[in-house]
């Protein structure tokens, strides 16, 4: 497994790194440096941002222990978006106009983080997710987001790395879709999947939708039941994706259930039930199996004793979002959005612990994925996927 980590203490940039990151001069005359947390704490997908905010907020609590960034201490302001992108677009206005932040984290899904870079660019102070995973998030209409970066990988990297796996591990011929039609990101990840599935010599049997929100699949799954397929692709979230993967398992559907990072959550074991979680892959960002590698395992265990519960990929991800922008204002020439944003642009071979990367053209992290397999709903596999 590709897992080429710096030293913990490196990862947890200590204070003479950043004091030693190059020239960030403060045009303030704060003893702090102010960043935005705007994450969906409530509503539907609640538990993607509790888990990244927990995350972010272990990492700033480390940042701030080591002596802050260049000996300012990092004062985070939190808004609960209530998973709704209206709301994360005024709380973004207000973390950079009235609470004067320099950058702003989240939200955690891709129409909700889409909703505030217009706002960014406005301002000129950079948004940062670390799983809006939607192909526009970044580039839209051709053109790069100037304020919009992400830590994550793209939708069409994880659809495609998928259907590599289905073939490659899974020997699959066949697959039937299922996806949520009323989501950018399940009908990105479904795009994806099919064209390169279709590409390594595979075919699509059958293509099936449902809206955020349904809770009946009955009529849905009897139709490809009578269909003969080698696996089921079913692109999204953990709301309706658990209840799906419980009534195909009732119905004597047993294929293999593959999806995207919308599985990781714990809500998809009690809605689905251990029994139906078994010959279930998503593409995921980070394993807590990498049980090699000490970095992961110091995370796991900081976690834990911090919060009293394993971290998820999304704790994860929040953690590196947080500690990229750290790096990247201590790095910043000053204390502004446009620096700010410039010192992230321009960062090379930055370590976590979802993995090395650095940032592309496109304000993207160049990085690998990982398929998760589980075992009566728990991680007992992971793959890296092309």
């Amino acid at each position: 497994m590709k897992r080429s980590l710096a030293a913990i203490a490196a990862a947890t940039l200590s204070l003479s790194l950043l004091a030693g990151c190059g020239g960030g001069s403060s045009s303030s005359d704060s003893d702090v440096i102010k960043v935005g947390i705007n994450y969906e704490l409530s509503g539907a997908v609640a538990t993607y941002g509790d888990a990244s905010v927990k995350g972010i907020e272990m990492a700033f609590d480390e940042i701030n222990a080591a002596g802050g960034i260049n000996g300012k201490q990092v004062e985070t302001i939190k808004y609960d978006t209530k998973s709704e992108p209206a709301e994360a677009t005024t709380l973004a206005t207000k973390l950079m106009t009235q609470d004067k932040v320099v950058t702003v984290i989240g939200p955690a899904t891709s129409g909700s983080f889409k909703a505030t870079i217009p706002v960014a660019n406005q301002n000129k102070i950079p948004v940062v997710s670390g799983s809006a995973t939607a192909e526009d998030v970044t580039v839209s209409n051709g053109k790069v987001q100037e304020y919009a970066f992400r830590t994550c990988f793209s939708d069409s990297f994880q659809g495609t790395a998928m259907a590599s796996f289905a073939t490659d591990n899974l020997g699959a011929k066949s697959a039937v879709i299922i996806k949520d039609t009323s989501s950018d990101y399940a009908k990105g990840l479904a795009e994806n999947f099919s064209s390169k599935f279709e590409s390594e010599g595979g075919t699509i049997v059958g293509e099936e939708g449902y809206v955020a929100g349904d809770t009946d699949f009955q009529a849905i799954l009897t139709r490809i039941k009578s269909q003969s397929f080698d696996a089921i692709y079913l692109p999204g979230y953990y709301n309706e994706v658990g209840l799906i993967i419980k009534q195909a398992r009732d119905l004597g559907i047993t294929a293999p259930i593959l999806g995207g990072d919308g599985y990781e959550s714990p809500t998809l074991l009690q809605l689905a039930g251990a029994s139906a979680l078994n010959n279930v892959y998503y593409t995921n960002h980070y394993s807590s199996l990498d049980t090699d590698n000490a970095k992961v395992g110091e995370f796991i265990a900081n976690f834990k004793a911090k919060y009293n519960e394993d971290p998820s990929a999304f704790s994860a991800l929040g953690y590196d979002t947080a500690y990229f922008v750290a790096d990247a204002i201590g790095r910043a020439s000053d204390l502004t959005g446009e620096a700010v944003k410039d010192a992230m642009a321009s960062t090379t071979d930055f370590s976590g612990v979802t993995g090395t990367f650095s940032i592309d053209a496109n304000h993207d992290p160049d990085k690998a994925a990982l398929v998760i397999g589980l075992t009566d709903g728990v991680p007992t596999s992971a793959v890296d996927a092309a």
